[in-house]
C-alpha cells in the first residue's frame, strides 16, 4: 500500500520525514518556533529542501544557542558564519537571524509571551483548510499579510507574508495537508 503524501513532497527521505513528523503539526516550544521563523527566512529565493538539508548546522551556529545569546552575536561572529559552506552565505540572511532575536528579546522585555502572542493570531487553534492539491494553497493570505506587518514594526527581517504564510503552515498554525495526504 503506498502511503499518500502531499505532492510537494519528494522522494527525498529528509523532506519524507519533515513531511510526516513535522510539517502542519502544531509547534508550541519558543525556540522551535523561532528557528523556524528565521529558516523561512533564510529560503527567500531558494527552495524548502536547500534550507531543511543546511539545518543542522543552522542549528550548530544558531539554534543549539538561546535566543538572547544569538541576539548578541556580533558583525564579527556573523562574517565568520558566513564563510560555512554549510549555510547560505548570504550577510543579510545571517544578520537577520541576529536581529530577529533581538527583536524577539525586545517583545519579551515587554512582558508579551512570543508563543502565545503567534498563537493568538488563530486563537491558539490550527485553521484547517481544504486543499485538494498543494499548488492551490495560497501564498500568503490577509492574516499572514497582518503578522509580517506587525513582525516588522517590531523590528524582525525577512518576513514577508509570503515567509509568514511558509512558517504558519510550517508549525501547524495553518493545515494545508492536501485533503488526501496522510497527515491531514
Amino acid at each position: 500500500m503506498t502511503i499518500k503524501r502531499c505532492g510537494w513532497c519528494s522522494s527525498d527521505p529528509l523532506y519524507i520525514d519533515y513531511h510526516d513528523h513535522e510539517w502542519g503539526k502544531p509547534q508550541f516550544d519558543e525556540s522551535h518556533l523561532f528557528e523556524m521563523l528565521c529558516l523561512e527566512g533564510q529560503q527567500a529565493g531558494l527552495s524548502w529542501i536547500t534550507v531543511l538539508k543546511k539545518r543542522e548546522r543552522y542549528r550548530e551556529h544558531f539554534f543549539q544557542h538561546p535566543i538572547q545569546t544569538i541576539a548578541n552575536f556580533s558583525n564579527e561572529e556573523l562574517q565568520e558564519k558566513c564563510l560555512d559552506a554549510g549555510l547560505i552565505r548570504h550577510i543579510g540572511k545571517l544578520t537577520a537571524i541576529r536581529d530577529n532575536a533581538i527583536a524577539w528579546q525586545n517583545m519579551k522585555s515587554q512582558g508579551i509571551d512570543m508563543v502565545k502572542w503567534l498563537w493568538d493570531f488563530v486563537d491558539h487553534r490550527p485553521l484547517q483548510n481544504s486543499v485538494s492539491d498543494y499548488k492551490t494553497a495560497p501564498a500568503q493570505t490577509e492574516l499572514s499579510q497582518k503578522i509580517s506587518k506587525t513582525l516588522k514594526k517590531n523590528g524582525f527581517k525577512f518576513v514577508g507574508p509570503t515567509t509568514i504564510y511558509a512558517f504558519m503552515q510550517a508549525v501547524g498554525m495553518v493545515n494545508d495537508h492536501e485533503n488526501d495526504c496522510h497527515a491531514k
